[in-house]
């Protein structure tokens, strides 16, 4: 097994924890990489694989539309200029191209949306939830509603999700990065910056800029220009933690200690990046405003090793606008 792969068995295949062990072999990998085992009654969906695409029996115009949104997803710099202004790809985040638990793994956002997102203080779609990821995590002009983009994108999220019930009443193994226990001291840049110099910095090189090989992404940036902007989920020093410690370093996941995650996580986003396309004008006004969002980031707050205030400028990264027009509130009062 390929430490970052998560192809454990052919076939799409729901579960609930406490199935006969025999069946849990196939999670042996995992466990022995630190992966917490499923509790009692959580449900666990192992989602197929392109091979199983190829064996299925649905129309070939359908099984085209899910390659394309497979290839969007793994390669999302093919649409750089129109809808990616940064250097990531949608499987920087979610890794095993939207497959892996603890990484996001995308079909739970198919069988549980629409639901209501504390963010945008709305219920959002599955289209909108993909919106706001070209939004803030590519720092991006999302693909338009209904365009073929789009389709193709939610089609192969929905695929994931072949044989997980809708709306499931179990808690659902391995849902978004997981957590990771509350730190035992505060997060420490000194600390964190140690941490990415040892553990990560040969990845992601010491100014976390990522690695490029003839033009083309291989590890990406953390901050700068070229990464997430301070929209993004990633920017929250818990999720950042949370994606840290089940992940990485790549192939190594679980390595680090909580500490270490907590540190690292505070110290990367602890850098500047992009604007986050809320933006007002004034960085207290806007930290103010989505107070939800920005009270587990350090956007809008003084960095204690210069005193720089963190988000407080009008950069927008390699776009020429801030917000893009295709965001939308909405009520039904």
């Amino acid at each position: 097994m390929k430490l970052r792969k998560l192809t454990l068995m052919t076939g799409a295949m729901v579960l609930l924890a406490g199935a006969a062990s025999a069946t849990w072999d196939v999670y042996k990998p995992l466990f022995e990489l630190g992966y917490a085992e499923p509790e009692e009654d959580q449900l666990v969906h192992i989602p197929p694989t392109l091979e199983d695409l190829e064996d299925a029996d649905m129309r070939p115009e359908l099984k085209a539309v899910i390659r394309r949104g497979h290839d969007l997803f793994v390669d999302t710099q093919q649409l750089r200029g129109r809808h990616v202004f940064n250097d990531l790809n949608c499987a920087s985040c979610h890794m095993d191209a939207g497959r892996q638990p603890f990484s996001a793994a995308l079909w739970s956002a198919a069988i549980t949306l629409p639901d209501y997102r504390g963010k945008n203080w709305q219920v959002n779609s599955l289209e909108e939830r993909v919106v706001g990821c070209f939004t803030y995590s590519m720092n991006g002009k999302p693909p338009e509603y209904g365009s073929d983009t789009m389709l193709a994108i939610t089609t192969y999220m929905q695929w994931l999700a072949k044989g997980a019930p809708v709306y499931p009443d179990q808690e659902i193994y391995g849902r978004g990065y997981g957590s990771v226990d509350e730190p035992e001291q505060e997060p420490s840049y000194e600390r964190g910056k140690e941490v990415f110099a040892q553990r990560c910095s040969i990845c992601h090189a010491e100014d976390g800029q990522g690695l490029k090989q003839d033009g083309k992404v291989v590890f990406p940036p953390l901050w700068g220009d070229g990464s997430y902007n301070w929209g993004a989920g990633m920017s929250r020093i818990n999720t950042a933690a949370a994606f840290i410690k089940h992940n990485m370093p790549l192939g190594q996941p679980n390595s680090l200690s909580d500490q270490e995650a907590w540190d690292v996580a505070f110290y990367m986003n602890s850098q500047e990046r992009p604007q986050d396309p809320r933006y007002t004008g004034d960085v207290h006004e806007t930290r103010e405003k989505h107070a939800n969002f920005h009270g587990q980031t350090v956007y809008g707050t003084v960095r204690e090793v210069d005193g720089h205030l963190l988000g407080d400028h009008d950069n927008t990264g390699e776009k020429g606008f801030l917000r893009p027009e295709i965001l939308r509130s909405r009520t039904f009062d």
